[in-house]
């Protein structure tokens, strides 16, 4: 893309160029350039950028577009030249906040470029104005474009979102389980030991319960009469 300042006027009668065909003789009928944008609108009216968006009629090749752009109260004009894209839209930028603009679109063909659209107004808004909806929009390849990535992000959020959830859960249904073994096990090893103890309590007691199933022996005494 191409951009370039001058002087109103610069291009010739209407402002256009002077148009050439490819061997540098000048145009004489011009029956090879292709015929003027139509439905050339404005959307995406911004504090310092616009877009500006037509249409081309069918049946000619089109290699690029030509822009002009110029304040309504100035005297300088911006032109934009883009050659090689088959693109019907193109943003404006670093325009100036609650400005009048007037801007033509021309179609470059093989042979040169076409005569230029109808004169299209416009005026930037306020820094502080909120971009107006509009349904048109949607059709705009640069919304297009702005919209298809914010539907891949919130779409790779999505996803980021959910496997964290399940990660979390996971990890918690593990640490649960891993509580419930270890407590299982500490349970386990209590009972065992428990018998044990009670076994071997007859066994170091100084004796007392083995003497308590002895009892001393009674001297018997026998009295024979005669």
């Amino acid at each position: 893309m191409v951009e370039s300042w001058g002087e109103a006027g610069e291009r010739g009668a209407g402002g256009r160029h002077q148009e050439r065909p490819a061997g540098g003789a000048r145009c004489s009928t011009c029956t090879d350039r292709p015929p003027a944008p139509v439905n050339v609108s404005v959307m995406h009216l911004r504090a310092d950028s616009a877009t500006v968006s037509w249409e081309v009629p069918e049946g000619d090749i089109i290699i690029g577009f030509s822009i002009s752009q110029q304040r309504q109260e100035g005297h300088m004009q911006r032109f934009i030249r883009e050659v090689n894209t088959t693109s019907r839209s193109c943003v404006l930028w670093d325009l100036e906040e609650e400005t009048d603009y007037i801007i033509q679109v021309q179609s470059i063909g093989l042979y040169g470029e076409s005569q230029a659209s109808k004169k299209v107004h416009f005026r930037t808004l306020k820094k502080t104005d909120r971009f107006p909806s509009n349904s048109s929009n949607q059709d705009d390849p640069t919304v297009q474009g702005l919209d298809k990535s914010r539907h891949i992000q919130t779409g790779e959020m999505i996803i980021i979102v959910v496997v964290l959830v399940m990660w979390a859960a996971v990890i918690a249904l593990f640490c649960r389980q891993y509580d419930i073994i270890k407590d299982n096990d500490s349970s386990n090893s209590k009972e065992k030991a428990k018998p044990s103890s009670e076994r071997s309590t007859p066994e170091h007691h100084s004796g007392g319960l083995l003497r308590s199933k002895f009892h001393p022996s009674v001297p018997s005494i026998n009295i024979i009469e005669v």
